[in-house]
C-alpha cells in the first residue's frame, strides 16, 4: 500500500475528504518525527511504540573494496516495536 491508496482507506473509515485526511496523515507524521528528534517515544497502547535508539560508532566494509575498512559514526535510529494487538491481527490474518 502506498501514501495514495492510504489516504483513500482513511478517508473511506473515516468520513473525511482525502485533502482532510491527508493533512491529518501529515499532521501524525510530523508530530512522531518531531518528538523523536526531542528523544521522547510515542506509544499507541496496542499498536506500538516508536523511537529513537543510539547506535554506536563501529567499523564496516567499502564494498567496491571489500579490504577497505570504513569508519561508521554513531548515530540515532528510528525503530517501531510492534503492539500485542498488532502483532495478534497480523498473526490472525494469515490463518484464513
Amino acid at each position: 500500500m502506498n501514501k495514495a491508496e492510504l489516504l483513500a482507506s482513511i478517508s473511506e473509515k473515516s468520513n473525511l475528504t482525502k485533502v482532510e485526511s491527508e493533512r491529518a496523515l501529515n499532521a501524525f507524521l510530523e508530530t512522531v518525527q518531531e518528538t523523536l528528534a526531542k528523544g521522547e517515544k510515542v506509544q499507541l497502547v496496542g499498536f506500538g511504540t516508536f523511537e529513537a535508539r543510539e547506535r554506536k560508532a563501529r567499523e564496516g566494509r567499502n564494498p567496491r573494496d571489500p579490504k577497505e575498512v570504513i569508519k561508521i559514526p554513531a548515530s540515532r535510529a528510528p525503530v517501531f516495536k510492534a503492539g500485542k494487538s498488532l502483532k495478534e491481527a497480523v498473526n490472525n490474518k494469515k490463518k484464513k
